[in-house]
């Protein structure tokens, strides 16, 4: 929700479908969005007529049909790609290095955008490939979110099977790895996923605050430490960023329960 007092008309119309969503009363919307209960009234008997409340029969109000309505077309043009493109091109353009975008499909992630680095070649990844989560940085930011036990249950569906000499094939490493990834906020790639290539990754969520992907930096090993912390702040940092433009309503790192 905004922060401050909403002035415009509006400001206020939004304020009180945004607080819709959370509260059902007059009393409380306009405890929650600092407007009086008239205008509170007002804008609900507007917003009643338009279809984005409805009346819940016991003096309150509910989310109305017609929100469903304008969600269901805006998500059909919704693409994440467009979305987070200039979060990550301000990643690149801060840091010099190719940066990837990878959005979970079972258990793998796919590239659904990258921009080359300011360097002298260029990544043989692409937009469409499909990559292992075990083996890539973002792969590993989306395991490090996800419950433990659905974890397990991808490892024991596609094993780990390594890319590279370095890949993980230890599935106690995984874990290991995949803890420290949740505590620090990023997970790194150290030539696991093609060799002389590393990575560092952070998870991306989405508006249900679920961890769908995650974006990532590349580089020739001897250009990136996967420890340089610095760097791991930037790409946290743009991660938030996209996940923000995505609708998503708290900060991606969080395992789930379970």
């Amino acid at each position: 929700m905004a922060t401050g007092m909403p002035s415009g008309s509006i400001d206020k119309a939004l304020t009180v479908l945004e607080a819709l969503a959370e509260h059902h009363r007059v009393t409380d919307i306009a405890a929650a969005t600092g407007l009086p209960k008239s205008t509170v009234h007002r804008i609900l008997q507007s917003l009643l007529g338009w279809g984005f409340a409805r009346a819940d029969g016991n003096g309150g109000y509910l989310p109305g049909p017609r929100i469903l309505t304008l969600a269901g077309r805006m998500m059909s043009r919704f693409d994440p790609a467009v979305q987070a493109r200039g979060a990550l091109r301000e990643l690149r353009d801060r840091t010099g290095l190719t940066v990837h975008f990878a959005i979970r499909s079972g258990d793998e992630v796919v590239y659904v955008d990258k921009i080359e680095g300011r360097r002298p070649y260029q990544m043989k990844s692409r937009v469409g490939m499909s990559v292992p989560l075990h083996t890539t940085a973002i792969g590993k930011a989306v395991l490090a979110c996800l419950p433990e036990a659905e974890v397990d249950g991808i490892v024991g569906r596609v094993g780990l099977t390594a890319v590279t000499r370095r890949s993980i094939t230890d599935p106690a490493v995984l874990r290991r790895q995949l803890q420290g990834a949740l505590d620090k906020g990023f997970a790194v790639d150290d030539g696991e996923n093609d060799p002389g290539i590393n990575c560092i990754g952070a998870p991306v969520a989405d508006h249900t605050g679920g961890v769908i992907g995650g974006i990532s930096i590349s580089a020739l090993s001897h250009e990136l430490d996967v420890e340089n912390e610095a760097l791991a702040a930037q790409v946290i940092a743009a991660a938030r960023e996209v996940s923000l433009s995505l609708g998503a309503p708290m900060d991606p790192g969080t395992r789930a329960a379970g």
